[in-house]
């Protein structure tokens, strides 16, 4: 969260290790809409939009919930550009909505995955207005509503591996997109993925992992390629050494992390999450996260970045020195917050939309 608004204090995360990063993050998650100031409503997409399910029938992998899926709007304690954020809790019927260009159609589509350290989706601050700015620069947006169960230990929902369900759902759409390119509109070509802090996690899992699909194949959807064509990555976390070593040892099950043979300083602090399999056919990649981000590190970017570079992906990273974790699209006076430009103009330098 960003520490201008966080309701997380400064001094709890800047007194822990990048190892607990993604506890400090999942605690300012809990603080930042689950406090006792919050409205609970249900949550509904705007009108002319609607939620359609990803799974035609029972889900892969199934969790327990604590309850009804929910949706929690801020009070005070938790404000972005002086307004509130809405969180959503308790998803286990994933799913999708279609938000189609306005004007003229670029062809290009995002699938947009909203973060919330697993355990909640910003869907507002990370969804919504994404699409509302996506849409008006020509390009469909799908938002996701990826499964959150935050119930037990792992395998509740998590970053993988800790976790399969999220990046199910997240293979599972963007074949789904791709199936219907033609009814949508879209250039089955131009299919990204954006997402920020877990769910910028989620881009690099599902820009990494789709040469196998996690779960047995449902329907036609799960025929097509579920590569994106590009990635956006906006504060992501889990993506270093470190934070995947955190991971690993939370929960009943373990899970053992592959280090170098000879670890150095450099893969202690730069290393990359071993889960994250960088190779030459990762998609085109856009990083950017804040210097002061204490709920996720910026060494999750520069691992991801420094792997990416190794292994010939086109990368472009941008590094600011304010503006902490969870701006969204959210203008303010720090210079980061004018990224959505920076992102225009990358995917026009790399042929997904013209001038």
């Amino acid at each position: 969260m960003n520490p201008a608004y966080s309701p997380c204090p400064q001094w709890l995360s800047k007194a822990v290790g990048i190892v607990m990063k993604p506890l400090i993050s999942a605690l300012c998650v809990v603080l930042a809409f689950g406090g006792l100031s919050a409205q609970q409503t249900s949550r509904q997409p705007s009108p002319g939009h609607t939620q359609v399910p990803i799974w035609p029938g029972a889900v892969p992998d199934a969790q327990s919930v604590a309850g009804p899926e929910i949706a929690r709007t801020t009070g005070k304690e938790f404000l972005v550009a002086g307004r509130p954020a809405v969180g959503v809790r308790n998803v286990s019927r994933p799913t999708m909505t279609i938000y189609t260009p306005q004007g003229k159609n670029t062809g290009a589509a995002a699938v947009v995955f909203p973060g919330g350290g697993y355990q909640e989706l910003a869907i507002d601050l990370e969804g919504t207005e994404v699409c509302d700015w996506l849409t008006r620069k020509g390009i469909t947006c799908v938002l996701l509503k990826y499964r959150v169960t935050d119930v037990g230990p792992y395998p509740k929902s998590g970053p993988y591996p800790e976790s399969p369900m999220a990046l199910e759902d997240a293979q599972r759409t963007v074949g789904l997109v791709r199936l219907h390119a033609a009814e949508w509109h879209i250039d089955p070509h131009k299919i990204g993925v954006l997402g920020f802090s877990s769910g910028g996690h989620l881009v690099a899992a599902v820009s990494t992992h789709f040469d196998k699909r996690l779960y047995a194949a449902v329907d036609a959807a799960d025929k097509e390629s579920y590569r994106p064509d590009f990635a956006v990555a906006i504060y992501p976390g889990h993506l270093s050494l470190s934070a995947a070593e955190w991971d690993a040892n939370q929960g009943a099950r373990k899970f053992a992390i592959r280090k170098p043979e000879h670890e150095t300083m450099a893969d202690k602090q730069f290393g990359l999450n071993p889960d994250i399999p960088v190779t030459r056919q990762t998609p085109p990649t856009f990083l950017l996260q804040a210097e002061d981000d204490h709920v996720d590190n910026v060494n999750d970017s520069l691992a991801y970045y420094i792997a990416l570079k190794k292994a010939g992906v086109p990368v472009e990273m941008h590094l600011y020195a304010q503006g902490g974790h969870a701006f969204g699209l959210r203008r303010t006076k720090l210079p980061v917050t004018g990224w959505p430009q920076l992102v225009e103009t990358w995917l026009r330098t790399i042929g997904v939309i013209s001038e």
